[in-house]
């Protein structure tokens, strides 16, 4: 198959837009008060100054270590990563980012210069950490909080000086196991977002089990004045709670997984946090979980104040192919066909764009469910149809087909279509095959867009000016192939592979 790192994709989402002063806007005065620009996930800003006349003279104006000298002097032989992903939030012409080590520091964002670092609540014998994507700001009034996660604990701290509010939480700081099931660990490496009084964070969990009871990634949201534990989302529904009845045989009791582990997005005015919920226990075999199996790689709108569901739309059935949503929904304000619509849209590592009223959920274009390819393995009961949108189209190649794979000259093609015939192939949504250990067996199923998208962690940038969408796209294969279950080692019937 060609392999395509990375293609810079332009949607037109809109015909037109809607008024400016009820659209999403991005950034405004120059600020950056969120991880993606504004909590409607734009990363739009309307600064003009750098354009195509004198991008090319840009210079450097000042560089900033990954973490600030004075932790190396309280422990000159610290060891973190020299990777980042952070993105700083600003606010006033402070840059508030978490470091290396997950620890917050603040500077001026015209000099570089810092104005001051966040202390390890431990000491010196804390400093060992891992960065997450970045933090939020709150304020009301003359309030005013930084609010990061770093490791298992959420953090509270004064914007003028880093110093801990001691009345949030124990001594500043809130035990981020609160809520979570028995006997659960707490990691994440996003950002939290904050929408109205409260702090809402997901986490990350490993997506390969080897038993078919697993932990839930249930989203939090926590009081951002207190600490306190506001509300809990089962992001796989409880007994009572509604969805119970996409998982066959009461699956929903032991099945695990399906955090939130990209970004939120939110709508201060209607009080909405949008929610990318993952994948359930287990990626490519779920015939221990018969069903649908709600909220699995849907996009869920939950009331900020309550955690009460308002709507729903999943965007995989039954998921077996990783096919998590790996962004932040992107609220935009549109004009459709005449009507004002408050809009909210999903990328897909499909290579698909969602769009939905994002007060009520309906879709803004028909949303067509289609019959897809089903399952041989014994088992498994996968959905005899998927969903796929009518607009807009999909902004990458969708299925491993013979079409794709290389032509660079015959010999090349012959080459590849013989390597292929080891694999199954066909349309999107083709599951996963197990793998025979003889020379001549099936080694999995290609799947295109792969595990990787399609759309990433990356996201995209929409520009309410214009009406565009811009996707950074992927456009690489993954085999999906699974293998029998020891039953010394694990409880499930199939087990993902080792080929993607």
């Amino acid at each position: 198959m060609r392999r395509t790192l990375s293609v810079l994709m332009g949607v037109a989402v809109v015909g037109s837009l809607a008024s400016p002063a009820a659209a999403q806007f991005g950034a405004t005065d120059g600020e950056w008060r969120a991880f993606a620009g504004d909590a409607g996930s734009t990363k739009y800003s309307s600064l003009d100054q750098i354009d195509a006349d004198n991008v090319g003279s840009l210079e450097i104006a000042w560089r900033r270590p990954l973490v600030d000298p004075s932790y190396l002097e309280m422990n000159p032989e610290l060891r973190y990563s020299n990777v980042s992903s952070a993105a700083p939030v600003v606010v006033d012409g402070v840059g508030y980012v978490p470091n290396s080590i997950g620890l917050v520091e603040a500077f001026d964002v015209e000099t570089g210069q810092t104005l001051w670092t966040q202390p390890p609540y431990g000491g010196a014998d804390d400093l060992r950490g891992a960065g997450t994507r970045g933090v939020a700001y709150w304020s009301e009034g003359d309030e005013e909080r930084i609010l990061v996660q770093r490791g298992e604990y959420l953090y509270a701290l004064h914007p003028d000086t880093g110093e801990l509010f001691d009345n949030f939480g124990d001594g500043g700081r809130v035990h981020l196991t609160i809520g979570l099931s028995e006997g659960a660990r707490y990691r994440w490496g996003g950002a939290p977002t904050v929408v109205r009084d409260v702090v809402v964070l997901g986490q990350s969990m490993s997506d390969t089990f080897q038993t078919k009871e697993a932990i839930r990634g249930d989203v939090r949201a926590f009081d951002v004045r207190t600490g306190e534990l506001r509300w809990v989302f089962h992001t796989i529904p409880q007994e009572g709670e509604f969805g119970t009845d996409t998982w066959a045989d009461d699956s929903y009791a032991y099945s695990g997984h399906a955090p939130v582990w990209a970004l939120f997005a939110a709508d201060e005015e209607l009080g909405y946090v949008y929610m990318p919920v993952s994948s359930p226990t287990n990626d490519m075999y779920g015939g221990h979980r018969g069903g649908d199996n709600l909220y699995g790689q849907s996009i869920v709108a939950v009331d900020a104040t309550t955690g009460e569901r308002v709507w729903h739309f999943q965007t995989v059935h039954h998921g077996l192919w990783d096919y998590d949503p790996p962004a932040a929904p992107i609220l935009m304000d549109l004009n459709v066909d005449g009507r004002e619509v408050k809009a909210v849209a999903q990328l897909t590592k499909q290579a698909f764009v969602f769009a939905f009223d994002r007060v009520n959920g309906e879709p803004i274009w028909p949303i067509e469910e289609r019959p897809v390819p089903q399952s041989a393995t014994p088992g498994e009961a996968t959905s005899p149809t998927q969903p796929f949108p009518t607009k807009p189209p999909p902004f990458d190649r969708q299925g491993a087909t013979i079409e794709n794979l290389i032509d660079f000259t015959p010999e090349l093609r012959a080459e590849a279509v013989e390597i292929t015939e080891r694999y199954v192939i066909g349309p999107m949504f083709t599951p996963p095959t197990v793998r025979g250990d003889g020379p001549n067996d099936t080694q999995g199923t290609i799947q295109l867009p792969g595990s990787q998208g399609g759309a990433d962690i990356q996201g995209a940038a929409f520009d309410p000016e214009t009406g565009y969408l811009y996707i950074p796209s992927i456009t690489s294969p993954f085999v999906a192939d699974i293998l029998e279950g020891n039953p010394d080692r694990t409880n499930l019937d199939f087990v993902k592979g080792s080929r993607q």
